[in-house]
């Protein structure tokens, strides 16, 4: 029997499947394979990626639901931000939103089917009467719709943590973006240990973490990798995986260098490096993966429905459609949903 060349570097990526499924753990070098996979092995890629995401999460999408609770005034310098103190982008800007609108975005969390909604608040950290505010308000989410909460309010003293936590707060999302090597290139008013301390901080208070990347800000392939293996070591629950979406008054406003092929190589690496971990497609999908995003979920287990922080996304029913075309379900609460 003859077998081809095409035919052995194709059934690599089944074999490093069969072995994560086996309880191994990928090197860094074969992350870095994944990474520099050839473009015509990205169908293989993606089916032997789909083998470890069904095994542990079968054909179910969680749906999380994102508040922008308070918008600009940041006195941070990210420059992939549309909020920070350098950005001349024309967005809102306003101060914690009120109990009103914040019931009114998780009211709506719960109709667009999402398990979790997201409280998210520009700035570098919340005030004391910040954190009281959004405690008041996840109890009453909590009483009257029973939603998973994950709360993302910038860096975090012990103290709010673990009132967060006593509120009801059951996840902290605070993502790395970036490399330890790389994270002076696209901030400088914080580091990355902070964000590291912040994380520890929320582990301590007994919150699940949320913690992730955004991929196409000029960072090199050890810069993901970098991310994505210190990740390992945090006893994260859910990664987002962020392609940027380079708004125009920001520092990264010409950067454009993603396509959607290396988009879906970034979450096979992301599902092959954490198997059992809910890896989400988040901010700038459908600009970078634009016809190729219901791929993404042979890799990813989760997508945010609706809108990000400044920028749209495609609607709820375009996201309903593409779940049910892959013969998907969503699930809340550990039940899968009626599909509209």
């Amino acid at each position: 029997m003859i077998i081809s060349e095409a035919s052995v570097t194709l059934s690599r990526w089944h074999e490093l499947a069969r072995r994560v499924l086996s309880g191994e753990m990928i090197s860094r070098e074969e992350g870095r394979e994944i990474l520099l996979a050839p473009d015509d092995d990205l169908l293989e890629l993606l089916a032997a990626t789909y083998t470890v995401r069904r095994a542990h999460f079968g054909k179910l999408v969680q749906l999380y639901y994102l508040k922008n609770a308070k918008s600009g005034l940041c006195p941070e310098d990210c420059g992939y931000c549309s909020q920070s103190k350098i950005s001349d982008a024309p967005i809102e800007r306003y101060a914690i939103a009120n109990e009103r609108v914040l019931m009114e975005g998780a009211r709506a969390a719960s109709e667009s089917q999402a398990r979790t909604y997201c409280i998210v608040a520009s700035g570098r950290g919340p005030s004391d009467r910040e954190v009281d505010h959004v405690c008041q308000v996840v109890r009453k989410i909590k009483d009257e719709l029973g939603m998973h909460i994950c709360a993302c309010l910038g860096l975090l003293k012990p103290d709010q943590a673990r009132r967060l936590a006593e509120a009801g707060v059951d996840r902290i999302n605070h993502n790395l973006n970036t490399s330890r090597r790389y994270y002076e290139e696209i901030c400088t008013t914080h580091t990355y240990q902070d964000r590291l301390d912040t994380l520890q901080v929320a582990h301590a208070a007994g919150m699940e973490l949320c913690s992730g990347l955004i991929v196409g800000m000029g960072e090199e392939h050890d810069d993901i990798l970098d991310a994505v293996f210190e990740l390992r070591g945090l006893d994260v629950k859910s990664i987002p995986v962020n392609f940027l979406h380079a708004i125009d008054g920001t520092p990264l406003q010409a950067k454009d260098e993603l396509d959607p092929r290396y988009c879906l190589k970034v979450l096979c690496l992301l599902r092959l490096a954490h198997p059992d971990v809910e890896v989400r497609i988040a901010g700038g999908r459908e600009l970078n993966l634009r016809s190729m995003q219901a791929m993404g979920l042979y890799a990813a287990n989760s997508l945010f429905v609706s809108d990000y922080l400044t920028t749209k996304g495609q609607t709820k029913e375009e996201d309903f459609e593409m779940v049910k075309d892959l013969g998907f379900e969503i699930v809340i609460g550990g039940h899968e949903a009626q599909m509209p």
